[in-house]
């Protein structure tokens, strides 16, 4: 089962109408897009999907839509974290999993607990999950970080933990849980610019924002790290670095959006307290993207 999430993962962007509303059109578009270029799996309503500005019934509707969409093609994540443990277990409880192969769940954030409030937040996580479980360390979000101690003690103790999107930049960290880990818990990068240094040190692969917009070269670079071939993963690494550092210059998913505007992907319109990028991003972001496309 771990291995259904190797390779490159995608946090999808939740596609907007002008007017606020949820544009299922361009959603079924970007699925596509995704699925045909390569992807492995797609995590759906995580931080890039505008998870937390969706309401109850938005998130049941996106998860039944992707679901329907997808139709086992590929396996599916669906992102449920927070910082109120019951919460997170009701939600859980009330979800039908039909067609969902993990959950992704964030570190509490804000409440900033303790390593054993961590470790106990994913037992009770871990006891209600009918699937598998991704943990999710996003320090500079979550202002908490979960230690690789706690992360190594969670990967022995509860089997459907199967893995962690390691997104701290600690490369150190990420080196003490891949030497110390079960054999098969997955180490999946959560920076899209350290995914080739966190697979050069035995990482699985990635949960990327980049392959919403360029999925065939961000998932070939993944495959070519998982293959051992450094030269070629290298050549992609460095074609897609300054549009990856571009699109998080002012905050994700803001770049994101307005790169897939210029594809043709989706329109760039997010939610409050989210807002477009500024006219210097987004010129830069068209030139980036013009120079991938001519090399493409």
């Amino acid at each position: 089962m771990n291995y259904n999430f190797k390779g490159t993962g995608v946090a999808i962007v939740t596609p907007f109408h002008k007017h606020g509303t949820i544009d299922f059109n361009s959603l079924k578009k970007l699925i596509e897009h995704l699925i045909s270029n390569g992807v492995n799996y797609l995590v759906v309503m995580g931080t890039t999907g505008e998870s937390v500005v969706l309401s109850k019934d938005e998130k049941y509707a996106l998860i039944n839509f992707v679901v329907e969409e997808v139709d086992n093609r590929i396996p599916i994540v669906v992102g449920i974290g927070g910082n109120n443990t019951q919460l997170i277990k009701d939600t859980i409880l009330s979800i039908d999993f039909e067609g969902i192969d993990a959950i992704l769940s964030v570190s509490p954030y804000y409440n900033k607990p303790q390593q054993k409030g961590i470790f106990l937040h994913y037992k009770e996580i871990s006891g209600v999950s009918p699937v598998p479980v991704i943990l999710y360390n996003v320090p500079g979000r979550t202002n908490s970080n979960i230690s690789a101690e706690t992360t190594l003690k969670l990967a022995r103790n509860f089997k459907n933990i199967i893995g962690i999107k390691e997104a701290s930049g600690n490369l150190n960290q990420i080196m003490q849980i891949i030497k110390n880990k079960p054999k098969d818990f997955l180490v999946i990068s959560g920076d899209d610019v350290l995914t080739l240094p966190i697979m050069a040190i035995g990482g699985d692969g990635a949960i990327s924002v980049t392959a919403n917009a360029f999925p065939k070269e961000y998932s070939e670079m993944v495959s070519l790290c998982l293959r051992k071939n450094k030269k070629q993963a290298l050549e992609l690494h460095y074609k897609l670095f300054d549009f990856i550092n571009e699109i998080f210059a002012h905050g994700s998913p803001s770049g994101i959006k307005a790169a897939l505007e210029i594809l043709g992907l989706c329109d760039n319109n997010l939610r409050l307290p989210l807002v477009k990028v500024d006219k210097s991003v987004q010129l830069k972001l068209q030139e980036l993207i013009s120079e991938i496309q001519k090399e493409t």
